[in-house]
């Protein structure tokens, strides 16, 4: 009975203390001016103080990380992976975020190199049940590595894409996300401007922490 129970014990399927490796990633192209960047940057701040959502990630102690892209060659881990176990965690990331520096300025736009350099950031990430990146931005390629490609790696790879659309430059930039940066279990949420980005951010990191897919 002994061993029996040992090798059931080498056999089962692992715990994970963390149910998510959320990777944030934000577009600073030559499109985001000065005060869109800021949107972006408080509406990430503000999503994670949100009470609801701060409550799913402590509960599923979710690890976070944030990358700003633009063109090729120009990505930054900005914030390191970090793993939300209490509300002074939000709270540090929250504090990180809004003080965070812009990284690039008059660049490209290269989503799907953005795809490519994030999914090698999950190397360094906690061991958690999933993975997720979180792409946004507001235009369309125009430089770099094809968009779906890299998004098909994603899925090989197990790791799900969902994307904030933001359509400021009124192009279909929903479409273009819909079918070729997310994944087939991700989600698009579209916001018409970029003072729509913080509550689409805060809906959309919900949803994910929350195992809410569709």
């Amino acid at each position: 009975m002994k061993k029996l129970l040992c090798a059931l014990a080498l056999t089962a399927s692992p715990a994970f203390a963390c149910d998510t490796a959320l990777l944030l990633t934000i577009d600073v192209s030559n499109s985001i001016d000065v005060a869109e960047y800021r949107l972006q940057t408080d509406g990430m701040a503000d999503a994670v103080l949100d009470a609801e959502v701060s409550d799913a990630l402590i509960q599923g102690q979710v690890a976070v990380a944030v990358i700003q892209w633009s063109g090729v060659g120009r990505q930054e881990v900005s914030i390191p992976w970090r793993q939300i176990r209490s509300l002074a965690d939000v709270q540090d990331f929250a504090v990180d975020a809004r003080a965070m520096p812009r990284a690039f300025v008059q660049s490209d736009t290269a989503p799907g190199d953005a795809i490519m350099f994030s999914l090698a950031q999950f190397a360094d990430a906690p061991d958690c049940e999933r993975q997720v990146i979180d792409i946004s931005g507001d235009g369309t390629p125009n430089a770099g590595s094809d968009s779906k490609a890299a998004s098909r790696e994603a899925e090989r790879q197990g790791v799900t894409i969902n994307g904030i659309a933001i359509e400021s430059m009124g192009v279909a930039i929903t479409t273009f996300f819909s079918r070729a940066i997310i994944t087939r279990d991700g989600f698009v949420i579209t916001a018409r401007t970029h003072r729509e980005y913080p509550q689409a951010i805060r809906e959309k990191i919900l949803r994910e922490v929350s195992r809410v897919f569709g």
